[in-house]
């Protein structure tokens, strides 16, 4: 279906995206996912080709575009078949620093975040915490002019390279989700360990570390915000997230649904190709219906996020929909590749294998719905 939300400013970006990609990314994925880590140097020549820090303003060394030109790098990112912390680091942290950080925490580290010279990373999931972001542990007690802050943070994508990470802590324990806060603690800081890459059955190449924090001291400027509005910062950010692994979901089947349709009509069976059979066609077609639904929804959704934000509830849905939609049709698309689907040789089994954990990460499909039972 033809799309309209994007402009011919935001196309030719998608090309500079796609050549960056397809040179920087695509020779090297495999490699990549073997040893867990995506090399620092990526992120460097990503920041000096644009890609990072997208809705970032110009004066504090962003691209200056918005929301439509970080779906171009995910799109793009999802055509290649690989999945990397970039949205982590320019769609996440720093959006949380320009939204609410300090002038003097904004220059210093936003810069450094769109060059690529550091990787951003957000500590909120604990070992016995994970979507009830109220009840962490980690907690931060002031000491004059420093925070210190001791606890633990598991399951963090880019907790390996990361330069700085904005850690959810508890500056008032008896306070419940109001004493919650961000601080950002930056690498070499003494007391700050990484213990990574973590082993996980999908998404090799995007790092994932948990993150210890014993004494911790970062200076009183590293709150980002007020104190105690750490759990209201999280909340407000959490539909654009969600909207992002709704939007990420849609452009993964589509592209693996057109790598399938071309598999299934060259590889053959008891000497005809496979789309041939009436079970192939209409699982297929089943799935391009269902696709191009999703697509409409996804990108209503992402128009009016761009006009002015978009809801809990529908960011909800978008994430919902999206998710067990792709692990529904990926299983299918995997099937119709036979043994092959199994292999590394063929993007889809990559594919399934990654798309599990979009059920869980940023609010799992149980979480949502009870998110959108609320408006019954």
């Amino acid at each position: 279906m033809a799309r309209t939300i994007f402009s011919e400013e935001h196309e030719q970006f998608r090309e500079q995206v796609k050549r960056f990609f397809e040179r920087e990314l695509v020779p090297h994925y495999r490699d990549w996912e073997k040893t867990g880590v995506t090399p620092r140097e990526f992120w460097r020549k990503a920041g000096e080709a644009g890609i990072l820090g997208t809705m970032i303003p110009a004066e504090y060394g962003g691209g200056g575009g918005d929301f439509l030109h970080a779906c171009v790098v995910t799109e793009e990112m999802v055509k290649v078949g690989a999945n990397l912390g970039l949205a982590v680091h320019s769609d996440m942290v720093s959006p949380y620093l320009m939204h609410y950080g300090s002038e003097s925490l904004k220059r210093h580290l936003l810069p450094r975040l769109c060059r690529g010279e550091i990787v951003g990373s957000i500590g909120m999931t604990e070992p016995g915490t994970g979507s009830d972001l109220k009840n962490i542990r980690t907690n931060a007690v002031r000491d004059g002019d420093h925070w210190v802050i001791n606890g633990q943070k598991v399951w963090i994508t880019n907790g390996v390279n990361c330069g700085v990470v904005l850690v959810a802590c508890k500056t008032d324990p008896a306070a419940g989700s109001k004493g919650v806060s961000l601080i950002a603690v930056e690498e070499g800081t003494p007391g700050f360990t990484k213990v990574g890459p973590m082993d996980k059955i999908g998404l090799k190449a995007q790092d994932t570390a948990e993150l210890f924090f014993d004494n911790v001291r970062v200076p009183i400027g590293n709150l980002v915000g007020e104190e105690g509005r750490g759990f209201v910062y999280l909340m407000q950010q959490l539909p654009q997230e969600r909207m992002v692994i709704g939007m990420r979901s849609c452009a993964i089947l589509e592209a693996e649904l057109e790598r399938t349709l071309t598999y299934v009509k060259e590889r053959k069976v008891f000497g005809n190709p496979i789309f041939n059979f009436q079970n192939s066609k209409f699982k297929l077609a089943e799935a391009k219906a269902y696709i191009t639904m999703l697509r409409a929804f996804i990108d209503g959704c992402i128009e009016e996020h761009v006009n002015g934000g978009i809801s809990s509830e529908k960011a909800a849905m978008a994430k919902l929909v999206g998710t067990e939609l792709m692990n529904r049709y990926l299983d299918d698309f995997l099937q119709l590749h036979g043994g092959y689907g199994y292999s590394n040789e063929y993007g889809i089994g990559r594919a399934w294998v990654d798309a599990r954990v979009s059920r869980i990460a940023g609010g799992t499909s149980e979480v949502l719905k009870d998110i959108i039972s609320r408006n019954l």
